[in-house]
């Protein structure tokens, strides 16, 4: 169960993390921000991060096989980044329209879950 409770915090902490880094990157088209500076920006992004640190934090002390969980140390580094990736390529389809997948991309993917496999592999 601790191991599903980490997952779910890691989606829901990058989902933060991806909006807080990338989201202002779509500010531009929305009224209320059209006229903000890069400071307002960089608080609002801080303000979102906030959610992000508030769950990957637990996740990672629920994880950790020293505090009880299931994952090591870079089992955990390597669940965040594909996690990370994951989310990033569902939000820049959905919110980046312009962005598109390639080959090299989805070869990329497949050296990733390579990666999971020999990390995970006893």
């Amino acid at each position: 169960m601790k191991s599903i409770y980490t997952i779910l915090l890691l989606i829901l902490s990058n989902t933060f993390m991806t909006f807080a880094w990338y989201g202002h990157l779509k500010f531009k088209e929305m009224k209320w921000s059209q006229n903000l500076g890069l400071a307002s920006i960089i608080l609002i992004s801080w303000g979102i991060a906030l959610f992000e640190y508030a769950l990957q934090v637990p996740a990672n002390r629920i994880g950790f096989k020293e505090n009880g969980g299931p994952f090591s140390l870079v089992e955990l580094k390597v669940i965040q980044e594909v996690i990370t990736l994951s989310v990033f390529v569902i939000f820049s389809v959905i919110f980046f329209k312009n962005e598109t997948l390639r080959l090299n991309h989805f070869i990329g993917f497949v050296f990733l879950i390579l990666a999971v496999y020999f990390i995970f592999k006893k």
